[in-house]
Protein backbone atom coordinates (compact mmCIF):
# COMPACT_ATOMS: atom_id res chain seq x y z
CA UNK A 1 0.00 0.00 0.00
CA UNK A 2 1.33 3.11 -0.96
CA UNK A 3 0.44 5.30 2.47
CA UNK A 4 -2.49 5.71 5.24
CA UNK A 5 -4.98 8.25 5.82
CA UNK A 6 -4.95 10.66 8.67
CA UNK A 7 -8.65 11.52 9.31
CA UNK A 8 -9.12 14.01 11.78
CA UNK A 9 -12.86 15.33 12.90
CA UNK A 10 -13.49 17.98 14.75
CA UNK A 11 -16.16 16.54 17.31
CA UNK A 12 -17.00 12.70 17.52
CA UNK A 13 -20.64 14.34 16.28
CA UNK A 14 -18.93 14.13 12.95
CA UNK A 15 -18.85 10.22 13.15
CA UNK A 16 -22.53 9.67 10.80
CA UNK A 17 -20.51 11.89 8.16
CA UNK A 18 -17.74 9.88 8.37
CA UNK A 19 -18.30 6.49 8.59
CA UNK A 20 -19.22 6.40 4.70
CA UNK A 21 -15.46 7.45 4.47
CA UNK A 22 -14.40 4.73 7.03
CA UNK A 23 -16.62 1.65 4.90
CA UNK A 24 -14.92 3.07 2.00
CA UNK A 25 -11.58 2.85 3.04
CA UNK A 26 -11.56 0.01 4.58
CA UNK A 27 -13.37 -1.57 1.17
CA UNK A 28 -10.48 -0.10 -0.83
CA UNK A 29 -7.71 -1.74 1.96
CA UNK A 30 -6.50 1.32 3.00
CA UNK A 31 -5.29 2.30 6.18
CA UNK A 32 -6.24 4.67 8.43
CA UNK A 33 -6.33 6.32 11.79
CA UNK A 34 -9.39 8.23 13.06
CA UNK A 35 -8.60 11.17 15.57
CA UNK A 36 -10.56 13.83 16.79
CA UNK A 37 -8.82 17.02 17.42
CA UNK A 38 -10.15 21.09 17.04
CA UNK A 39 -9.03 23.97 15.51
CA UNK A 40 -10.18 26.09 18.44
CA UNK A 41 -10.23 23.55 21.48
CA UNK A 42 -7.37 21.88 21.61
CA UNK A 43 -5.08 23.54 18.57
CA UNK A 44 -1.86 22.45 20.01
CA UNK A 45 -3.17 18.95 18.91
CA UNK A 46 -4.63 19.30 15.36
CA UNK A 47 -1.05 21.11 14.82
CA UNK A 48 0.74 18.18 16.04
CA UNK A 49 -1.00 15.56 14.28
CA UNK A 50 -0.67 17.67 11.02
CA UNK A 51 3.40 17.76 11.47
CA UNK A 52 3.97 14.73 12.08
CA UNK A 53 1.48 12.86 10.12
CA UNK A 54 4.47 12.61 7.22
CA UNK A 55 6.50 11.17 9.52
CA UNK A 56 3.77 8.90 11.04
CA UNK A 57 3.75 6.70 7.74
CA UNK A 58 0.35 8.98 6.15
CA UNK A 59 -0.05 10.51 2.98
CA UNK A 60 -3.71 12.04 2.66
CA UNK A 61 -5.37 14.11 5.88
CA UNK A 62 -9.16 14.60 5.72
CA UNK A 63 -10.53 16.46 8.11
CA UNK A 64 -14.07 16.89 9.10
CA UNK A 65 -15.65 20.12 10.83
CA UNK A 66 -18.61 22.05 10.98
CA UNK A 67 -19.61 25.70 11.84
CA UNK A 68 -16.54 27.98 11.53
CA UNK A 69 -14.62 24.62 10.22
CA UNK A 70 -11.04 26.33 10.42
CA UNK A 71 -9.39 22.65 10.99
CA UNK A 72 -8.57 21.95 7.46
CA UNK A 73 -6.83 25.18 7.23
CA UNK A 74 -4.98 24.23 10.42
CA UNK A 75 -3.92 20.61 9.40
CA UNK A 76 -2.93 22.34 6.01
CA UNK A 77 -0.80 24.75 7.36
CA UNK A 78 1.45 22.49 9.27
CA UNK A 79 1.75 19.79 6.90
CA UNK A 80 2.52 19.65 3.18
CA UNK A 81 0.56 16.76 2.34
CA UNK A 82 -2.87 16.87 0.69
CA UNK A 83 -5.80 17.66 2.90
CA UNK A 84 -9.26 16.71 2.02
CA UNK A 85 -12.25 19.35 4.09
CA UNK A 86 -15.53 17.71 4.56
CA UNK A 87 -17.67 20.49 5.62
CA UNK A 88 -20.38 19.37 8.23
CA UNK A 89 -23.41 21.18 8.82
CA UNK A 90 -24.56 22.54 11.81
CA UNK A 91 -25.52 26.17 13.22
CA UNK A 92 -28.05 28.63 11.67
CA UNK A 93 -26.10 28.49 8.27
CA UNK A 94 -26.63 24.35 8.19
CA UNK A 95 -22.93 23.41 6.66
CA UNK A 96 -23.01 26.43 4.14
CA UNK A 97 -20.17 28.79 6.76
CA UNK A 98 -18.23 25.48 7.13
CA UNK A 99 -18.02 24.61 3.13
CA UNK A 100 -16.88 28.41 3.31
CA UNK A 101 -14.46 28.37 5.27
CA UNK A 102 -12.86 25.27 4.08
CA UNK A 103 -13.11 26.73 0.55
CA UNK A 104 -12.09 29.65 1.07
CA UNK A 105 -7.83 28.94 2.16
CA UNK A 106 -5.05 31.57 1.62
CA UNK A 107 -2.69 30.91 -0.97
CA UNK A 108 -0.18 28.62 0.05
CA UNK A 109 -2.38 26.90 2.01
CA UNK A 110 -4.94 24.49 0.12
CA UNK A 111 -7.64 21.96 0.89
CA UNK A 112 -9.47 20.44 -1.08
CA UNK A 113 -12.92 20.13 -0.57
CA UNK A 114 -15.66 17.74 -1.06
CA UNK A 115 -19.34 18.57 -0.62
CA UNK A 116 -21.58 19.08 2.24
CA UNK A 117 -21.17 16.13 4.68
CA UNK A 118 -19.38 14.82 1.78
CA UNK A 119 -17.50 12.02 3.94
CA UNK A 120 -17.98 9.17 1.15
CA UNK A 121 -15.92 11.20 -1.45
CA UNK A 122 -13.45 12.31 0.33
CA UNK A 123 -12.52 8.48 0.84
CA UNK A 124 -12.61 8.36 -2.69
CA UNK A 125 -11.12 11.34 -3.77
CA UNK A 126 -7.96 10.12 -0.98
CA UNK A 127 -7.96 6.66 -2.46
CA UNK A 128 -7.52 8.43 -5.95
CA UNK A 129 -4.40 9.91 -4.62
CA UNK A 130 -2.75 6.98 -3.04
CA UNK A 131 -3.49 5.12 -6.33
CA UNK A 132 -1.16 7.60 -8.56
CA UNK A 133 1.81 5.08 -6.68
CA UNK A 134 -0.29 1.90 -5.87
CA UNK A 135 -1.57 0.26 -9.25
CA UNK A 136 -3.41 -2.40 -7.05
CA UNK A 137 -5.40 0.27 -5.52
CA UNK A 138 -6.00 2.36 -9.28
CA UNK A 139 -7.38 -1.44 -10.36
CA UNK A 140 -9.97 -1.14 -7.32
CA UNK A 141 -10.94 2.28 -7.92
CA UNK A 142 -11.70 1.60 -11.80
CA UNK A 143 -14.01 -1.22 -10.46
CA UNK A 144 -15.88 0.48 -8.20
CA UNK A 145 -16.49 3.41 -10.65
CA UNK A 146 -17.32 0.68 -13.51
CA UNK A 147 -19.37 -0.85 -11.00
CA UNK A 148 -21.24 3.05 -10.81
CA UNK A 149 -21.87 3.33 -13.72
CA UNK A 150 -23.46 -0.21 -13.91
CA UNK A 151 -25.99 0.88 -11.53
CA UNK A 152 -26.79 3.86 -13.40
CA UNK A 153 -27.63 1.24 -16.42
CA UNK A 154 -29.31 -0.85 -14.09
CA UNK A 155 -31.80 2.31 -13.03
CA UNK A 156 -32.23 3.16 -16.31
CA UNK A 157 -33.49 -0.13 -17.22
CA UNK A 158 -35.78 -0.44 -14.33
CA UNK A 159 -37.37 3.11 -15.58
CA UNK A 160 -37.75 1.87 -18.55
CA UNK A 161 -39.72 -1.39 -17.29
CA UNK A 162 -42.20 0.86 -14.97
CA UNK A 163 -42.75 3.23 -18.11
CA UNK A 164 -43.56 0.47 -20.47
CA UNK A 165 -46.11 -1.11 -17.67
CA UNK A 166 -48.04 2.66 -17.60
Amino acid sequence: MSGKVLIVMGSDSDFPVMEGCFKLLKKFNVEFEARVASAHRTPEVATELAKTAKDNGFSVIIAAAGLAAHLGGVLAANTILPVIGVPCKGGALNGVDALYATVQMPTGIPVATVAIEGGSNAAILACQILALGDEELSKSLVEYKESLAASVVERDSRLQTKIAEI
